[in-house]
């Protein structure tokens, strides 16, 4: 029960890593809200409630935060799962598609811990888990807009995590790589087979695998880790 009373908020909930991480975190004790733009009435376990949350909206996020303070009076971990990729070129992806990524990608990062951090400090203990990606340290062609938005999630963490190390709140980021999921499956399985064909372990990750790390993230266990970057990859960066 390592999460045991805590108060947690996840986003990309609704199928994947998001609702791996939000299995993890109920397993271990968590009170957890489970937010999802596409599918906020999901069949959750127990201890898990799914609301509405497009993390591209500061209502959505105040609307949530509103609830789980209502509801418990604090709030302990928030992970920013929820994410897009698209594969087209610099020269081909048109504004509106580099503005929906950037505003899935990394705005809604920068929402959600500017909406949990001011409850965090008046705690004075916090747990922030931004999902960033391999893909924010390594390139694939046509991926310039993830990699962007994946590589500034990695930064703004490292920076929220030195701004408000004094006030007890803890800001990590998880990178994971290639993994089987919703997403993944819905891709060219061209682009699947050649990842995979390049990770030293020969085989795609697991939500679990990746929702085991959010969980030693936002628990207590990980109490001397800020600014860090956790990689659950099957060897794909040692290369």
């Amino acid at each position: 029960m390592r999460l045991k009373g805590k108060v947690a908020i996840v986003t990309g909930s609704s199928r994947g890593i998001g609702l791996g991480m939000v299995e993890r975190f109920a397993e271990e004790g968590a009170h957890v809200y489970a937010g999802s733009s596409s599918n906020p009435e999901g069949v959750y376990p127990e201890g898990v409630i799914g609301v509405e949350l497009d993390v591209t909206k500061p209502e959505h996020w105040d609307r949530v935060v509103a609830q789980a303070l209502a509801d418990h009076g604090r709030i302990d971990v928030l992970v920013n799962n929820a994410g897009i990729i698209v594969y087209d070129p610099v020269c081909e992806l048109d504004m509106d598609g580099w503005n929906k990524v950037v505003a899935v990608n990394q705005t809604g990062v920068w929402l959600g811990m500017k909406a949990v951090i001011p409850e965090m400090q008046k705690q004075k203990s916090g747990s922030i888990v931004n999902v960033a990606s391999i893909w924010g340290n390594a390139a694939v062609p046509g991926g310039h807009a993830y990699h962007a938005t994946k590589g500034a999630v990695v930064m703004m963490s490292k920076n929220a995590a030195i701004t408000y190390v004094g006030d007890g709140v803890r800001v990590n980021t998880l990178s994971p790589g290639f993994i089987d999921t919703p997403l993944t499956q819905s891709q060219d399985a061209e682009i699947n087979e050649y990842v995979v064909s390049i990770t030293p372990m020969g085989r795609a990750g697991t939500p679990r695998e990746i929702a085991n790390g959010a969980l030693f993230l936002a628990s207590d266990e990980a109490s001397f880790m800020t600014g860090a970057e956790l990689v659950i990859d099957g060897g794909y960066l040692a290369q």
